[in-house]
């Protein structure tokens, strides 16, 4: 997979602009809840990550040195993006003179990166209470495109319906599905349901370039089942962005709540078989740059998916909060209770939670390294 970088990468960091050289003047160390008490929620949002405990934490790319997270709730605390529209050339302070900067990873977001740009990737069709057996049309077709994934990073991938992942998929138990996917690419590529349907509309036959087939299944059970290229080398095509994430309610659905999809991916940049960015759907550091809003006390339900190639297991772990666990959403009571779960590839569940304090709430894999590549984010109760 080439990366080479967008046409709107910013320049790297000045080395003596890090927040741990001699450069900075010399500023008091703030707790958060110092910053949070101080600054008002809006105003330790528009830290950017840049304190936490007691430690300053050092620029690591020029896009994160320049906002962060600023203004990631607005002066309103209901807001989003930089406090300015567009991030500031070089390093700045967020409130209470802390320098921003990113907080334990090595991977910010392009630039470009809005707001809204993962919306349809975050955030489920609601459930519409429609009556089960209805037919419900999707498209999936496939397309190469160029997508920007980090800073300085633009990859050559393979999309569903134009994104990576693909689009969410949501239906009631025993609906019945049709799933058209055109070809429309140079190699082979095909479209794998998990759950459980006809064995001939499994989608392993590959479907060559220029082709088209549509799937026709019920769909069942009820619960959260991830969809994928299924082509050989499997490793390459989900790697490279085949992937997304269906929902399959059960008849009446459940409790409302805040719903949110999270799909564990990676990136490996130079072909040796390792993931050199993770991200939570598709683009490294998206939620830290841009904090999931919940309200405080409101049911928060997580579709977590791990699709994360060349890494047997990985892992979520929510910060300051537990979660009731339904593994693969099977099932209508939890299995579990805690604050981290282990996915191996393929697997999934359904987590659910609510926050009963305003301020934020980190999420990421309790394996470091993958944080570390990109895939750490943060709910934000206001």
């Amino acid at each position: 997979m080439s990366a080479t970088p967008p046409p709107d990468a910013a320049p790297a960091s000045d080395p003596s602009a890090d927040a741990g050289s001699d450069a900075q003047p010399s500023r008091e160390r703030l707790t958060r809840r110092d910053v949070l008490r101080r600054a008002s929620i809006a105003g330790a949002f528009a830290v950017g990550g840049g304190v936490l405990g007691h430690e300053l934490i050092p620029h690591r790319h020029a896009d994160a040195a320049a906002g962060g997270h600023a203004g990631a709730l607005g002066a309103s605390g209901v807001g989003g993006g930089y406090a300015t529209g567009t991030p500031p050339p070089g390093p700045v302070s967020g409130a209470a003179g802390v320098p921003s900067g990113l907080y334990g990873h090595h991977a910010g977001p392009p630039t470009s990166l809005r707001e809204t740009d993962l919306d349809a990737c975050t955030y489920p069709p609601a459930f519409d209470g429609r009556s089960p057996g209805v037919t419900r049309d999707y498209d999936l077709s496939v397309t190469s495109r160029q997508i920007a994934v980090a800073h300085d990073t633009v990859v050559d991938a393979w999309a569903y319906d134009g994104s990576v992942p693909g689009p969410i998929l949501r239906a009631t138990e025993g609906d019945r599905l049709r799933i058209r996917m055109a070809n429309l690419t140079a190699h082979a590529h095909n479209v794998h349901l998990h759950g459980r349907h006809d064995p001939a509309m499994d989608g392993w036959e590959p479907i060559p370039a220029g082709e088209e087939f549509t799937y026709e299944l019920t769909a069942a059970p009820f619960g959260l089942h991830p969809y994928h290229c299924h082509t050989a080398p499997i490793t390459e095509h989900v790697g490279r962005g085949l992937y997304g994430a269906m929902i399959v309610d059960p008849p009446g659905g459940r409790p409302p709540a805040k719903e949110v999809v999270l799909i564990l991916g990676g990136w490996d940049l130079d072909g040796d078989g390792r993931n050199d960015l993770v991200c939570f759907n598709g683009i490294a550091g998206a939620y830290h740059r841009f904090p999931i809003t919940v309200e405080v006390g409101a049911l928060v339900r997580v579709y977590l998916v791990n699709l994360l190639e060349h890494d047997p297991i990985a892992s979520f772990h929510l910060h300051a909060q537990t979660f009731d666990v339904y593994r693969s959403g099977t099932s209508l009571e939890p299995d579990a209770h805690t604050d981290v779960v282990a996915l191996s590839q393929g697997e999934r569940a359904i987590v659910e939670f609510r926050l009963p304090e305003r301020g934020r709430y980190m999420f990421h894999p309790h394996q470091s390294r993958l944080a570390d590549r990109g895939a750490m984010g943060w709910f934000a109760a206001v």
